[in-house]
């Protein structure tokens, strides 16, 4: 086995992290024993277990495990949680969402997801975690942040439910009516720092209207959207359940699909055309189903519920047959923060994929939908030193993702 390696400054802190097996790459062969050493939370070399270990050097012994790319979810909602009523916005304030933010990116991090892309928190909470994170002050994965998502007037992600006067207090100046005014959102949203743009282009589940899960913004909204978003450097992350909002979505451009729910052949073959990103989330339908008929919802969330779970998986599986190119994505706090991983094993048991191809989206593919794969989604050197460590194969049991066993964070074991 060749080494690589690059120079290394002096003084600088080293790691040696043995391991029985790498997968550098999920969509390449494992490799056998190595050594890889991370100087300053960077990979600076991947070596046969027999090469000389730097002076100095801090040996972390693996060498029963196998060692692969830290993985990703590419949407979660770090501030929120499963169990809490729909009114809890109008009671919790920002500074709790930023303290259940960081507590469950902790989580999120210890279950082995090194990044994710949280799509949609309460006005600047999701930043400040991203922020305080990044700069060291609280373990947890890289985050890609959204900020609060874009929406129509009184349609999903819009506040709602509450008297007129209390739900304008609770507004976050999030919504759009035509094309001009829902460029000037994503304006906004790019100065308030977030790193990708979301829309509830359809209905959502989880909302109090009971008006289905159709199209919600107009094509000339979307096409707006997506072109200002661009024009900014940044991508559009599209929450999409209804067919016909999902083609349309794809038509304007957005970059990915999250959910897809109730995709049609006419919407695959616009995702095709367009070459759109799946975000499948079927790990919403696992918290749902868990949910169901507890109290937990309102009669119309739960009828929205059993909409969804009737036709579970048969998106995502036709999707996958069509070619469509996959994400993975779980919906984080429609079910308990941690059970990331569970995804895996049912994108295999309802979307036919083969554990390899799960292992890719949540590794290189994940990391190219998020534009990152230059510094995540496969183990080289020179990249961030995201790295987990399993006892099986997961490029032959997707459930290996549920039982990840050690986790570094760019160069940081979290423990």
């Amino acid at each position: 086995m060749t080494a690589l390696a690059i120079a290394v400054p002096a003084a600088a802190e080293t790691l040696a992290i043995r391991a029985g097996r790498v997968i550098t790459d999920a969509a390449q062969p494992a490799r056998g024993p190595a050594t890889i050493i991370v100087t300053d939370g960077r990979i600076t070399a991947i070596n046969d277990p027999a090469a000389a270990i730097p002076a100095g050097a801090t040996v972390i012994d693996q060498s029963s495990r196998t060692l692969l790319p830290g993985l990703i979810d590419a949407h979660v909602h770090l501030g929120g949680g499963p169990d809490k009523p729909f009114w809890n916005e109008a009671i919790e304030t920002d500074e709790h969402q930023v303290a259940n933010g960081l507590s469950n990116a902790r989580i999120t991090a210890r279950a082995g997801f090194t990044t994710v892309r949280d799509l949609g928190s309460a006005k600047m909470a999701g930043f400040a975690v991203r922020d305080a994170i990044a700069e060291g002050l609280f373990p947890g994965p890289r985050i890609v942040e959204a900020g609060t998502s874009i929406s129509i007037i009184g349609g999903h992600g819009d506040v709602s439910g509450y008297r007129p006067e209390v739900n304008a207090a609770l507004a976050s100046n999030n919504t759009c009516t035509g094309p001009e005014q829902c460029a000037a959102r994503v304006r906004e949203a790019s100065q308030r720092g977030a790193d990708v743009i979301k829309i509830t282009a359809t209905g959502g589940v989880l909302s109090q209207q009971g008006r289905g899960l159709g199209q919600h913004f107009t094509d000339a909204e979307m096409t707006s959207i997506v072109a200002t978003a661009h024009g900014l450097g940044l991508k559009v992350a599209a929450h999409a359940h209804g067919a016909r909002g999902i083609e349309a979505a794809a038509r304007a451009g957005v970059d990915s699909i999250e959910h897809g729910t109730f995709a049609d052949a006419a919407a695959i073959k616009a995702m095709v055309a367009n070459n759109t990103w799946y975000v499948p989330t079927l790990m919403a339908l696992v918290g749902i189903e868990d949910r169901l008929g507890k109290s937990i919802y309102t009669p119309t969330v739960e009828k929205k519920v059993r909409e969804t779970l009737a036709i579970r998986g048969q998106a995502l599986a036709a999707a996958v047959k069509a070619g469509v190119r996959v994400a993975y994505g779980t919906d984080s706090a429609v079910y308990e923060h941690g059970r990331n991983g569970e995804e895996a094993g049912q994108m295999v048991k309802y979307g036919g994929m083969t554990p390899r191809a799960v292992l890719v989206s949540a590794t290189s593919g994940a990391a190219e939908l998020l534009g990152i794969s230059n510094e995540t989604g496969t183990l080289a050197v020179g990249k961030a030193a995201d790295i987990i460590a399993v006892d099986g194969d997961p490029l032959a049991d997707a459930g290996q993702l549920a039982k990840v066993k050690w986790v570094m964070a760019r160069g940081k074991v979290i423990d």
